[in-house]
């Protein structure tokens, strides 16, 4: 390599759980060269132009825990790996990624090392990673370096790549409620929860979305007729068939109209307060530009509300305020409107921007010529131009919502039979009844965008994502099935398949996915390996998996990662302190500990860790576990054990020839050994510890003593040729 660089050797994306953290990392390994001589402090101007390129780096805290911590180390003195962990998670924070976890640690190899940052986007993360390596060697070398222009291909990546705001914030609360998520495709498509337990999301459409109420919500007209005839209050109007019918409806209606697609959403092609022939011809063109249909109402006087209702509740409120400028006397109103409106960080055309960036449209044009104006005048200074009278909805009102105004809008979203509904109301006071003022529900909307309720230009930010997430997943849901996991660096598949069978034969309907092939229900989908991460996903994706059971031999983990975020159960069979992975730099009993450990970290509360008491290095797992231990061994006789059950905790055991379910010091005879295959005499020891695990972990899913006594002696060996040697 060359001197005094920094080569990046590869990259693993570790999409679950793994031996750093729960969450999906990217895992460079790196060789730093000759900079291993060269610490930050030894280089000649690099800590001032790092610091001056990314002054942000200052709220890193690094091993300090305090405000500059990080920059802290720099001055002492830390190496280009540690440097570069923390540089790609600040430029993954500058495009609004989340992120925070880093870490950057030595292998046996001199130079080499392993840094492992955060990836809730696996493209966007790599692509931040390469551009910390260049700008870290430009601030290395004295090089120039455009930090904008690599900030903002960052921030155009993760807008096309990752989730949409509104998706993200109905995952990110039904992870406050640890409910599972799984993306299913690029876009706004995300299961939650696993399994038969799992419901689908598409941005604020979910599973329980109606086809046909979605069709009425983009039939105006209909909605109309069918909330009218509810007693749902709505503006009179009608379709219209060209611009001589929409002048006719206008007179019938009575002035002033608002003439609009029949079919558009987000206020497009929509022209309000219309009062004259001309101008209601004129918005019949735009509206019908923008639609399939042309509608005219009657005007309601006031301002646009945004309603969102939630499984019949209204959750969220927000208020639009008119655009305008204000003139100078030297600017045209395009210009006004670009330096005026268009500079507003809250506008932007992607889905995270509350409100849109204003264009001279027809719609413009036409509110323009009312005031005797057009885009290239130059308004008087002090002059205010009336831009736009709705789109702009972004100031939070749900605390004075009237509750009458509140049940009106849940019943409008039954009316159409919309589950989730955006709905647009126009009234003077929002915190008085509807009927008091002529305030009237304009449009009832499918799918509605959230971003106006989660970034308000005004008001408090309201938990839309949550009240979605409730929605879907009543208090004591959380949408998971129980997923046990078995690890260790033998007698993996062996265990899979009997906590299968015994599960199977209490009526589970099981997904096994293992060394052996991917089973559904005992039936085989796959005959290759599949004690992998894809394959788990597809236990978790399928809704007919009531219990899954995967196999996670030490490789996939250190490669992959988990296929799954928590598990009900965790196994670990034993850690043979021989076992490497020399290639991922796993080579001393230790590591492989770090490794195998993921297994009982991601135990559940609730859960149960199933631990061998016979394997030290196992049995020290014990204390790492959030749930229940179930320790299991052949040699009472073990002070693990022996200790565990003295504080009345829970073990499977041989015991005079017999298989004993112990609690504390009670016991319950299982079987005799003689009589259950797997233990029979002539079988080898690790037959008998994988016969001990299964029942552990059957026993820990509440499986009856019976049915596991059943499910014991009626499994056949012959079902796991060379298994224990897994």
């Amino acid at each position: 390599m060359k001197k005094r660089d920094i080569e990046i050797l590869g990259i693993t994306h570790l999409r679950g759980p793994n031996m750093w953290t729960y969450r999906p990392v990217l895992e460079a390994l790196i060789d730093i060269g000759e900079l291993e001589d060269s610490p930050s402090n030894t280089l000649p101007g690099f800590y001032e132009r790092l610091t001056a390129w990314m002054p942000t780096l200052i709220e890193h805290r690094c091993s300090y825990e305090e405000r500059g911590g990080f920059l802290r180390r720099l001055r002492e003195g830390t190496w280009p790996g540690h440097i570069l962990e923390h540089v790609t998670l600040e430029l993954l924070t500058l495009v609004g990624m989340p992120g925070g976890f880093g870490r950057a640690r030595e292998t046996s190899r001199r130079g080499v090392y392993k840094v492992v940052v955060r990836a809730f986007q696996e493209q966007v993360t790599q692509q931040a990673l390469y551009g910390a390596r260049d700008l870290v060697m430009a601030a290395i070398e004295d090089a120039p370096y455009d930090v904008t222009a690599l900030v903002d291909q960052l921030r155009e990546m993760a807008d096309d790549l990752y989730l949409g705001p509104s998706t993200a914030s109905i995952v990110d609360g039904a992870d406050d409620r640890s409910i599972p998520s799984i993306r299913l495709n690029e876009g706004n498509l995300v299961q939650l929860g696993y399994g038969a337990r799992q419901r689908r999301i598409w941005t604020a459409e979910t599973d329980r979305t109606s086809a046909i109420a979605e069709g009425i919500s983009r039939d105006k007209d209909l909605t109309k007729r069918l909330l009218s005839a509810c007693g749902v209050p709505v503006p009179e109007g009608r379709i219209v068939d060209n611009p001589e019918d929409a002048w006719s409806a206008a007179e019938d209606i009575g002035l002033p109209v608002v003439v609009k697609p029949c079919d558009a959403n987000h206020g497009r092609g929509v022209c309000i307060d219309l009062s004259t022939q001309a101008e209601i011809e004129a918005a019949y063109a735009i509206a019908l530009d923008e639609g399939s249909g042309v509608m005219v109402e009657r005007f309601v006087p006031g301002s646009e509300h945004r309603l969102l209702v939630v499984g019949g509740r209204m959750i969220a409120a927000a208020r639009g305020d008119a655009a305008s400028v204000t003139g100078d006397g030297r600017s045209t109103v395009r210009e006004l409107i670009e330096s005026q409106l268009n500079t507003d960080p809250r506008r932007g055309f992607e889905e995270e921007f509350p409100l849109n960036p204003v264009r001279v449209d027809s719609a413009v044009r036409l509110e323009l010529s009312r005031q005797g104006l057009s885009g290239d005048a130059v308004p008087a200074e002090g002059r205010q131009v009336l831009i736009q009278r709705n789109g702009n909805v972004s100031r939070d009102v749900t605390d004075l919502v009237h509750p009458g105004v509140a049940a009106t809008v849940s019943l409008a979203a039954r009316i159409v039979g919309l589950d989730i509904a955006g709905i647009d109301l126009v009234a003077q006071d929002i915190s008085r009844p509807l009927d008091e003022q002529r305030g009237a529900i304009v449009e009832v909307n499918a799918g509605p965008g959230l971003h106006m309720h989660l970034r308000t230009a005004d008001g408090p930010a309201r938990q839309v994502g949550r009240a979605i997430a409730d929605h879907l997943f009543p208090p004591d849901d959380d949408g998971r099935i129980p997923v046990v996991g078995v690890t260790g660096t033998h007698g993996r598949t062996a265990v899979c398949r009997l906590v299968a069978h015994l599960l199977h034969i209490g009526g589970t309907r099981v997904g096994l996915a293992c060394s052996e092939g991917l089973y559904l229900d005992r039936r085989m989908v796959a005959s290759n390996d599949c004690a992998d991460f894809e394959s788990a996903h597809r236990l978790l994706l399928n809704r007919m998996v009531e219990a899954a059971v995967v196999e996670n031999g030490p490789l996939t983990m250190v490669a992959e990662g988990l296929g799954y975020d928590r598990c009900l159960i965790g196994v670990v069979t034993g850690l043979d302190p021989a076992a490497q992975l020399a290639e991922h730099y796993i080579e001393t009993p230790e590591q492989m500990y770090r490794v195998l450990r993921t297994q009982v970290d991601v135990v559940l509360p609730n859960g149960v860790a199933v631990l061998n008491a016979a394997d030290p290095l196992v049995a020290e797992m014990a204390s790492l576990c959030d749930g229940e231990v179930i320790f299991f061994t052949a040699d009472p006789s073990v002070p693990e054990l022996v200790a565990h059950r003295a504080d009345g905790g829970r073990a499977v055991l041989v015991h005079d020839a017999r298989l004993v379910l112990a609690t504390g010091e009670d016991e319950v005879v299982l079987a005799d050994t003689s009589r259950v295959p797997l233990a029979a005499s002539g079988r080898s020891a690790l037959d008998v510890e994988n016969l001990l695990a299964g029942i552990g972990a059957a026993w820990a899913l509440g499986v009856s003593t019976e049915l596991i006594r059943t499910g014991i002696e009626t499994f056949d060996p012959a079902d796991l040729p060379g298994a224990h040697a897994r």
